[in-house]
């Protein structure tokens, strides 16, 4: 792209006006003090000790993150406004045109940090997914999404556990629990929640007819070990059971994993990646005291959609994102209608248009 000196400097004098702006808008000058006042937390000789040590970690590279990428724009903006003052070759303003280009993807990836100003937004995820009806069908496309998000993850500097796993009988999975860390775990995925619907020629049908399933996402915040949540022991059911799995040093081999069932409300969570029955019951209750958190807090009944989405209990009536392979290819979201027709690309993992999409979609 050839621009002329002229447009040039129109080009980055915008580029400071929308810099000024998310100067304001990400408070940069707030999170900088944030990020002195956890730089003298982690200096702490004792820090290492306590309980809150991996969500300080993880606030202070979240922070960082978005002022760094502040700063590099404001850099570059700065060196190539001095460049300008200069006589400049035709080599040189291929190369600022090449650089502003590069400034534009950088500021609309950073002006997506706007939007994830939720009260939950940087807490790690948990991301439930769970077969429908149908078996063998969805228990496979279960497992499909549970691969296009692990590609999503791996894609894009996501660290993720399965946290419990249910086999299919014959293939897929009828549910799993993930923990997600990361960049703003939670506002980027926030909006997966809901049903997932899959049409396809079926690979288990003999005589190749169409076949349409479904399968359902919850993503929910870790608020953290310290959650008020009073739980009765004789509202509890806690079974133990035999974890499944692919094999390897990663997988007990023993009855060590915990599924605890919260009787008065029908909650079911479950863990299996600890070695022992007591730190998968730990693990377990934590996540019980999470959903219990949000579904007891009063203030919660008119934020359960910035939460949880537009569905609390799964509908399998009524998908929020349809993926067609056959008659024709097309994936396509019913909340926002961004859609592409690059079905397996999306099943490989890229899904950020959806998700930015979604993003912008509640910031309006």
């Amino acid at each position: 792209m050839f621009m002329e000196t002229k447009d040039i400097n129109k080009k980055l004098d915008e580029f400071s006006e929308s810099l000024n702006t998310l100067n304001i808008a990400l408070d940069i000058e707030g999170k900088n003090t944030r990020i002195k006042e956890l730089d003298d937390i982690m200096s702490d000789p004792n820090f290492w000790n306590g309980e809150d040590t991996n969500s300080i970690i993880s606030e202070s590279k979240n922070l960082r993150k978005i002022v760094d990428n502040y700063n590099s724009i404001l850099d570059s903006v700065n060196t190539l406004k001095e460049m300008c003052e200069l006589d400049l070759s035709e080599e040189d303003i291929n190369g600022i045109s090449d650089e502003i280009e590069k400034i534009e993807h950088d500021l609309d990836e950073l002006n997506l940090s706007t939007f994830l100003s939720g009260e939950f937004d940087s807490a790690n995820a948990y991301i439930e997914i769970h077969s429908g009806a149908g078996g063998t069908e969805s228990n496979d496309w279960a497992n499909m999404i549970l691969r296009m998000y692990t590609r999503f993850f791996e894609k894009n500097n996501y660290k993720y556990e399965i946290i419990s796993k249910s086999e299919g009988e014959e293939v897929g999975i009828k549910g799993c629990v993930l923990l997600v860390k990361g960049y703003y775990p939670f506002g980027y995925l926030k909006g997966e929640t809901g049903v997932h619907r899959l049409v396809r020629i079926s690979p288990f049908d003999s005589n190749a007819r169409r076949h349409t399933s479904f399968a359902s996402v919850l993503v929910t915040p870790e608020i953290g070990k310290n959650i008020d949540v009073e739980v009765k022991e004789s509202d509890l059911k806690i079974d133990v059971f035999h974890s499944s799995g692919a094999g390897g040093q990663s997988v007990n081999t023993s009855d060590s994993a915990v599924r605890i069932t919260h009787l008065p409300t029908g909650i079911v969570v479950s863990c299996q990646v600890e070695r022992s029955q007591l730190q998968n019951k730990e693990r377990a209750m934590e996540m019980l005291k999470t959903k219990l958190y949000i579904m007891q807090e009063q203030e919660f009944k008119d934020k359960v959609k910035e939460l949880k989405g537009d569905v609390m209990d799964v509908n399998f009536g009524s998908a929020i994102r349809s993926y067609v392979m056959c008659p024709y290819t097309l994936v396509k979201d019913t909340r926002t209608n961004y859609e592409t027709s690059s079905v397996e690309k999306v099943l490989d993992g890229d899904i950020e248009g959806f998700l930015e999409a979604y993003l912008k979609l509640k910031d309006n």
